[in-house]
């Protein structure tokens, strides 16, 4: 695994964020699915409003907004971090394979040079 992993760290830039497992919560597949749609939707409203995109006046620093997009995203990869420990413990899912996997694809698919 590890020689797996120098090969695709190359030259491609990675950005890691840890983020805890909810050990206060009991998600599963589907709680988690639903949280995760609510986060995103939350997020793309939020650029949306910026944006002027539903045509209201929206009065807001723009540092004000990307603090906020900031915080929206992290909410995001908050609920995708606890979807990937249910797959991890409810369904035996080995996470770091499949980013490899992931990875992979993105290169064959073009959206990353090696």
């Amino acid at each position: 695994m590890e020689k797996e992993k120098e090969i695709l760290s190359g030259n491609i830039r990675y950005k890691s964020v840890s983020l805890p497992r909810l050990n206060n919560l009991k998600p599963n597949i589907e709680s988690t699915a639903l949280k995760l749609m609510e986060e995103a939707g939350e997020l793309a409203q939020l650029i949306g409003k910026f944006r002027g995109l539903n045509g209201e006046k929206f009065e807001m620093e723009e540092k004000e907004v990307i603090d906020r997009i900031s915080e929206e995203l992290l909410d995001v990869a908050q609920v995708a971090v606890s979807m990937m420990f249910v797959l991890e413990e409810a369904y035996d899912v080995d996470i770091e394979q499949k980013v490899n996997q992931h990875i992979r694809k993105l290169i064959r698919k073009g959206y990353i040079k090696e």
